[in-house]
């Protein structure tokens, strides 16, 4: 999952950002309206955490825009008023979930996840193939029974697998959505990560490689 959190307090923007990389996702990171935007316009996010009191670019014009030019990212909207107003407001903007400062970082992992599962073809709670299992919201996954052992990037890239469906995924589509900005399009870091997880699978093997295409389950 790629997520743009949009804040403008750094050190909490970071903080943040490193609580969710922890859990898997990658992300971007935006401390004005301005460059939210400019992110949004050149990569595909599947859900954007945006204050609203943002400095430059207010962020309601920010949820305004994306939603006017067709953006398929989730809006979670951030603000430090919490009555239910705002929350109207901030709903009738185009966001699509609402959660007032402070808030517990458990909470907002929970939603940006529940976000994510609405932002494309509905998903069971667990991804099954054979013995294979993963359990998203647990962050568990395991084979025939036996748990993995697995990086937080590991566990994406099988996650993302798995929600395919057998669909041929390719390295720059993992890339794009496993792998925040920092990722070097041209390292060899998908390759590397998925030679891990094989070892990690086991055998039979269960990642095939389809030549020219990518990869699938």
């Amino acid at each position: 999952m790629r997520v743009l959190l949009v804040e403008d307090h750094e050190e909490l923007a970071e903080t943040v950002a490193g609580v969710l990389r922890r859990e898997g996702m990658a992300v971007d990171v935006a401390l004005d309206g301005g460059e939210a935007l400019d992110r949004a316009a050149v990569n595909d996010y599947d859900v954007v955490v945006l204050d609203r009191d943002l400095p430059g670019v207010h962020g309601d014009d920010v949820c305004r825009e994306l939603t006017a030019g067709g953006s398929m990212s989730r809006i979670l909207m951030l603000t430090a008023a919490g009555t239910i107003q705002d929350r109207v407001d901030g709903l009738g903007l185009g966001a699509d979930d609402y959660l007032p400062k402070p808030f517990s970082m458990a909470e907002l992992i929970a939603r940006i996840r529940a976000l994510n599962r609405r932002s494309g073809i509905a998903l069971p709670p667990t991804l099954t193939s054979g013995g294979l299992r993963v359990d998203p919201a647990r962050r568990v996954a395991t084979r025939d029974g036996r748990r993995l052992a697995l990086s937080p990037k590991e566990f994406a890239v099988l996650e993302y697998l798995l929600a395919a469906g057998g669909r041929i995924v390719s390295a720059e589509e993992l890339l794009e959505h496993v792998w925040d900005e920092a990722a070097d399009p041209f390292t060899t870091t998908v390759k590397v990560t998925i030679r891990r997880l094989r070892g990690k699978l086991g055998d039979p093997p269960v990642i095939q490689t389809v030549p020219g295409g990518g990869y699938r389950i």
